[in-house]
């Protein structure tokens, strides 16, 4: 979708749709990773799977994957400049490759219990049991790519926006 692709990934809470919707709202193109290309499916192969009955966490976090078909073709149109993913995605691995530029939010624990103790339940991080395991993999990095670029999302989301655009130059 762009001569340059950038992929702003993050835990659960760190910002990543707050900071889509301010790119949108400057005029970036944007893909919402998780409302665009996100389903559950296994990690290895792409095929789609059915939630079990008795999915933990673990199951259902490491089922959130992104199709890569998708992301390649968007990737693949240059019509635009820039192109911004924004999202989580458990097979980001697969698709890497395809970014000039990797970023991730970063944000200290206690900001992120915050962030988690205002979601609403039905919105992920938002029980207790969601919030403790956000909080394990924001302490583990298990879940993020560890060669992208830290962005400190504390700071006010305007200012996050900045330091990633300016990153991009």
């Amino acid at each position: 979708m762009a001569i340059r692709n950038y992929l702003i990934e993050g835990v659960s809470g760190s910002g990543k749709t707050s900071v889509a919707e301010a790119l949108e709202r400057r005029g970036y193109n944007v893909v919402h990773g998780d409302r665009v290309l996100a389903y559950r499916g296994d990690p290895r192969t792409g095929e789609p799977v059915e939630l079990p009955p008795d999915a933990t966490l673990e199951w259902r976090q490491g089922h959130h994957i992104w199709n890569v078909g998708k992301v390649r073709a968007i990737v693949a149109d240059k019509s635009r400049m820039e192109t911004f993913f924004c999202g989580g995605s458990r097979n980001w691995a697969d698709f890497l490759d395809l970014f000039d530029k990797v970023f991730v939010l970063d944000v200290d624990g206690e900001t992120l219990n915050q962030r988690l103790l205002n979601r609403p339940e039905d919105e992920f991080g938002g029980r207790p049991d969601e919030r403790a395991f956000v909080l394990h993999l924001h302490a583990s990095e298990e879940d993020i790519p560890r060669q992208g670029i830290r962005i400190d999302a504390t700071e006010p989301i305007e200012h996050v926006v900045d330091a990633i655009l300016d990153r991009c130059r």
